[in-house]
């Protein structure tokens, strides 16, 4: 088996590798990527030779689900964290187990065998992926941790208003004003949010219906957005995003 690595952490992808190897002298690992800087290029170039990635969720430059927004990843997945709050999230692409850290042999061993036991069940690996997803339910975020300080908030979704983009900050809104920086970018947070109850009107916001107080005619057809929460910036729905919002506003997307 050939397995590709993804993990910032240089300890932990040594222990991996040496639990890999344990578990079987046949597995070869083709590349340990520490970023969704060197890991996406590489995934594009050299998946095909791929049977399995083993993915951290928290890399330097962001989430690993990035990856999936990015570019076609068409190999299972084994997803590794020391948070439990993304299991729902690493369920919604290519994941056949999540692997909390610091991470057991046992544990490392289920997992890989669960992958043998359902390549077992098809003649050809190519429908494994498409299996994975067939099985896996499509469930989206219904809540999201934020640091106040040295303290963690749940927040559900349906609290939030918007989300916002301001230079490299990822911002929550809630329905009472309150803002807290998320780990999250915008193309993330579209593939993990309800689409019946969040829309993202254009580059730099993703709105909940709920916080929709008025809809207005704006310069050059676009639309200009009210939101129950005061923000103090404009939410203009671009030209390209009109004829998309007013079928999802209408509940008709």
């Amino acid at each position: 088996m050939k397995i590709a690595i993804i993990e910032d952490e240089p300890l932990a992808a040594e222990k991996l590798q040496r639990y890999l190897l344990k578990y079987s002298e046949e597995i070869e690992v083709l590349a340990t990527l520490p970023s969704l800087e060197t890991a996406i290029p590489w995934i594009e170039e050299h998946q095909q030779k791929v049977d399995l990635f083993f993915m951290d969720i928290q890399l330097i430059d962001g989430l690993s689900f990035e990856i999936f927004t990015k570019t076609s990843v068409q190999k299972p997945v084994i997803f590794t964290t020391a948070f439990d709050e993304f299991a729902i999230d690493a369920f919604k692409v290519n994941s056949i187990d999540y692997l909390m850290k610091p991470i057991m042999f046992t544990d490392l061993s289920r997992a890989l065998q669960k992958l043998k036991s359902l390549k077992a069940q098809f003649s050809n690996p190519v429908e494994l992926v498409p299996l994975i997803q067939k099985i896996q339910e499509k469930v989206f975020k219904d809540r999201f941790l934020v640091r106040m300080g040295n303290h963690i908030h749940s927040v559900p979704s349906t609290t939030i208003n918007a989300f916002f983009a301001e230079g490299r900050d990822v911002y929550l809104v809630t329905d009472i004003g309150k803002k807290y920086i998320i780990e999250y970018k915008l193309e993330a947070l579209e593939e993990l949010l309800d689409p019946k109850h969040f829309f993202r009107v254009n580059r730099t916001f993703i709105v909940h219906l709920n916080a929709i107080t008025d809809v207005t005619v704006y310069a050059n057809r676009r639309l200009k957005l009210a939101l129950s929460s005061k923000l103090d910036k404009e939410v203009i729905i671009s030209r390209e995003k009109v004829a998309d919002f007013k079928k999802w506003f209408e509940g008709l997307a």
